[in-house]
């Protein structure tokens, strides 16, 4: 590979830990050149998208690099190996002179986003088969009709005619929406193809999870809401705003969507399909510097999701939650600091996989605590240093479970 950019070349010798897991400030990334590096987690909850053992022309430390957070990994040489470093500095340089190695940077990012979304809703949510079908558009319809959502159902019936136009639940579907049509304000229900800046109004959907894909979005203004459908129970997985980009797998990957994308507020957005995309890497580097870094923040924050599933104790998974969102929003870790998350009391369980029962129980448990608090529907800490203490103590008992587990092995 050549070295247009005056990248700094290392080299470290077989055996030697090139990043270590929760170190903080990671700065570069690497491209393995030659030999062999492995990759492994204090907590391996799941396999890896693509192995263990990276070899020539593999990445590492993108992730904790472009997101801005510690290292996710521990990477170490399994034989003496040559690496290209390439810090965060320059990677819009490396998009400008280098545009393969960008591409296939964000399409391992796809496919690795992909990998852990359905490793983290089996794990949390037991999804099902049936619920990865285009078919379940009409179910995720009668859910929204029957909480009065008239704008999401509307919409989610009309996707489920456009694309199951045989399905058997056609008939019952026209119904529907012949009653509820009056009262729906549903908006681009067929995209549109020459407009790309587009408006939605609050509580109307962009997309629905198991619809094809063919745009990837870039909010312009307002807030938008991640959401999936799991067991007839709507789960919140993300709010995004201003400068966030999403629907970026499907439109890569060419597969159908993997959640639903809702106006929380009225938001204006910028629709990008697959050729203005492609114009795109070439003369704006800096949207795919964008799109990288959204990527890795996503992921990081689905890595610590991960290991939450292995926290045992209701109470504890909702602390540990907490802290992961204190930590993916670089909110100052000090004594008496305050700060409000973006989601309720309602949304935190269900979050957290726990059922509804086990999860309100732990939520009002979690209420207790004199620095947790429900304002405006919002959760609200009165001291963060406080919330990193309690989350600490939760994480440290867990890895005492796994040590005693693996004991007993």
């Amino acid at each position: 590979m050549s070295n247009p950019l005056q990248l700094s070349i290392v080299t470290f010798p077989k055996g030697a830990y090139i990043t270590v897991e929760g170190k903080q400030n990671a700065d570069q990334f690497y491209i393995l050149r030659t030999g062999k590096v492995q990759i492994s987690k204090e907590v391996q909850v799941v396999s890896e998208e693509g192995g263990n053992i990276l070899n020539p022309g593999d990445f590492f430390g993108v992730i904790s690099t472009m997101s801005g957070h510690s290292h996710i990994e521990t990477a170490q040489a399994v034989t003496d190996v040559s690496l290209i470093a390439v810090h965060r500095d320059k990677f819009d340089l490396l998009i400008e002179r280098n545009t393969p190695v960008a591409l296939k940077i964000i399409e391992s990012f796809s496919r690795q986003l992909r990998h852990l979304d359905e490793a983290l809703a089996r794990l949390t949510q037991k999804t099902t088969k049936a619920e990865s079908d285009v078919s379940h558009l009409f179910r995720i319809g009668e859910f929204y009709a029957k909480q009065n959502l008239f704008n999401l159902a509307y919409y989610c019936y009309h996707q489920y005619i456009k694309f199951s136009p045989d399905g058997e639940n056609v008939a019952k579907t026209r119904e529907r929406m012949a009653k509820i049509k009056p009262y729906s304000k549903a908006v681009f229900l067929d995209g549109d193809d020459k407009n790309f800046n587009r408006v939605y109004p609050k509580d109307t959907m962009v997309f629905a999870e198991t619809m094809p894909g063919k745009e990837l979005y870039i909010i312009q203004k307002g807030s938008i809401k991640i959401t999936k459908m799991i067991n007839d129970n709507e789960v919140m997985l993300a709010v995004l705003k201003a400068g966030d980009i999403f629907g970026e797998m499907s439109l890569i990957e060419n597969k159908p969507r993997s959640a639903s994308a809702i106006a929380m507020e009225d938001a204006t957005l910028l629709a990008v399909n697959r050729e203005n995309f492609e114009n795109m890497i070439k003369t704006q580097p800096q949207i795919i510097n964008r799109l990288t870094t959204t990527a890795a923040k996503r992921m990081w924050l689905m890595y610590k999701q991960l290991a939450n599933t292995l926290i045992q104790d209701p109470i504890g998974k909702l602390w540990d939650y907490l802290m992961i969102q204190i930590e993916h929003n670089r909110v100052e870790i000090k004594r008496g600091t305050p700060f409000t998350f973006n989601f309720g009391v309602r949304d935190l369980g269900p979050m957290v996989g726990l059922p509804p029962a086990v999860g309100n129980t732990a939520v009002m448990e979690l209420l207790k605590n004199s620095i947790i608090k429900n304002v405006d529907n919002k959760i609200h800490c009165t001291d963060v240093d406080g919330l990193v203490k309690q989350a600490s103590y939760y994480r440290k008992m867990q890895k005492i479970e796994l040590a005693r587990r693996d004991s007993k092995r």
